[in-house]
């Protein structure tokens, strides 16, 4: 039987690309195919391997200074009425357990404890912290002025504030428009005051000491609009949490 051999004279090699590696193409009735100086473009050192992130087994983790080693409450998967939650309609966890704590921080001459300790049930800022994963387990290490205070139950109006922080129940927003018009939901303004439920027992000063806040509990005061954190009461109602220098004025 007649053999066929096609070499550049006899084929176009135009744009034909080189795949060095490849063993040729052999047709059972034209022979060896074989192309004579192609237009190359090289793929030499081009490896493509799957990624295998392989992370680190810890059995403990000590946190240094003022920082504080938390471990996250799980988010709820379902609602009050027993409806399974989506994950983009779960709560973002805020509080967790204090697992661990620094030894604290020195102001002036002074070694201040952290104001927290093992095993207290707490609430932090919102975007605190750096999580890790331990154990199966997440977790937060944070400073100790970013934990907000300290919560013993399921509800936020009995929640301890620390350092500089305030807790304020809000006022309701206005339903009606000063002409009686019907506000919807989206046209509501946010109310920027409230009364205050629970006061921290201030910030430290130079010495270490603290310094008491010039608020107390059943003031009613103005803060700053888009300042703290807001929660949701168990009785509906919504709370906010911010820094004493968030509090603009006390309104009589």
């Amino acid at each position: 039987m007649a053999t066929t051999q096609l070499t550049a004279s006899s084929i176009s090699t135009r744009n034909v690309a080189s795949f060095e590696g490849l063993r040729p193409i052999q047709f059972p009735c034209a022979g060896l195919v074989r192309i004579a100086n192609p237009t190359r473009r090289s793929f030499r050192g081009l490896l493509v391997k799957a990624a295998t992130v392989v992370a680190p087994k810890f059995t403990a983790i000590k946190p240094l200074g003022d920082r504080v080693l938390v471990k996250i409450k799980e988010s709820e998967e379902k609602s009050q009425g027993g409806i399974l939650l989506p994950t983009t309609a779960q709560t973002k966890p805020q509080g967790g357990e204090v697992v661990a704590v620094g030894e604290g921080k020195t102001i002036g001459k002074s070694q201040v404890e952290i104001s927290v300790t093992t095993g207290a049930q707490v609430v932090y800022s919102k975007y605190a912290g750096t999580e890790v994963e331990f154990n199966g387990t997440k977790h937060l290490i944070l400073k100790d002025d970013d934990i907000v205070g300290i919560l013993e139950t399921e509800d936020i109006k009995d929640l301890k504030p620390l350092n500089d922080r305030v807790l304020i129940k809000v006022a309701v927003a206005e339903e009606k428009t000063a002409g009686g018009l019907l506000l919807t939901e989206a046209t509501k303004e946010k109310p920027s005051i409230g009364t205050v439920i629970a006061v921290g027992p201030g910030p430290l000063g130079e010495e270490g000491k603290r310094k008491p806040l010039a608020i107390a509990p059943g003031n009613t005061v103005l803060y700053s609009k888009y300042a703290g954190n807001d929660f949701k009461g168990k009785d509906g109602s919504d709370y906010v949490t911010l820094r004493s220098s968030d509090v603009m004025a006390i309104l009589s």
